[in-house]
């Protein structure tokens, strides 16, 4: 019993920040220190990628869900390598027609390591609040016609 109450609390540990991204046209559960393959960037090893399209972030205490995105929110990348998915086969016939196509298709991939996750923390804007401007306007009654 002991064995799992422990194991309970290791995963509880691993998940505590983590974010839900949108990269590739694809959304994406990032961890820090854990790699992920998607599709190709246009990027060198080792370099630096930032992504700012976060759509979900989770802290040790609270959880923050964007409208579409949060805002100064990044998710900090490395390119690890560029490699290849496993073939997939297309094969295509009409029956009776005597008419086969085989075709393969390998996805161009971009491996990354999650560097680190963070939320930059603004003073919030008074414009961001709507607020309500009376114009001084004339009673009815006191308009001239001439």
């Amino acid at each position: 019993m002991t064995n799992s109450k422990n194991s309970s609390n290791n995963s509880s540990k691993r998940n505590e920040l983590y974010a839900i991204a949108e990269t590739s046209g694809q959304q994406f559960w990032f961890e820090v220190n854990r790699y992920y393959d998607i599709d190709r960037l246009n990027a060198k090893e080792k370099e630096k990628i930032t992504l700012e399209k976060v759509l979900l972030l989770k802290d040790k205490n609270s959880i923050t869900i964007g409208k579409p995105y949060i805002e100064n929110a990044k998710i900090e990348l490395e390119v690890v390598s560029h490699k290849r998915d496993k073939k997939i086969l297309v094969y295509k016939m009409r029956p009776k027609k005597k008419t086969r196509r085989k075709m393969g298709h390998r996805q161009e991939l971009t491996r990354v390591m999650v560097k680190s996750i963070s939320t930059g923390k603004s003073a919030p804007k008074s414009s961001s609040k709507k607020e309500t401007v009376k114009k001084e306007s004339k009673p009815k009654s006191a308009k001239s016609t001439n």
